[in-house]
């Protein structure tokens, strides 16, 4: 038998994202650890960017410039 493997515990924060042209992204996901400190939700919009860059260079068309970052309504949960 296989020894259990360790689960790694990561908690991520989800974002929706205004641009200037007017599209959204919405739950794109940045790093819990990212947002620890004074700096507040800022960090994410910089992770964000950084992400946007990425995709566009795999996909060939780069991103518009980002509007504005909030935070995604949590979805709630319901137990029977």
């Amino acid at each position: 038998m296989a020894p259990p493997r360790r689960r790694i515990e990561t908690s991520f924060v989800a974002f929706d994202v205004m641009y200037v042209d007017g599209t959204r992204s919405s739950n794109r996901r940045v790093p819990a650890t990212a947002l620890t400190g004074f700096d507040g939700d800022e960090p994410a919009k910089a992770i964000i960017e950084a992400q946007d860059r990425e995709i566009g260079l795999a996909s060939g068309r780069p991103r518009p410039d980002i509007r504005s970052v909030s935070r995604s309504p949590q979805k709630a949960v319901v137990k029977d």
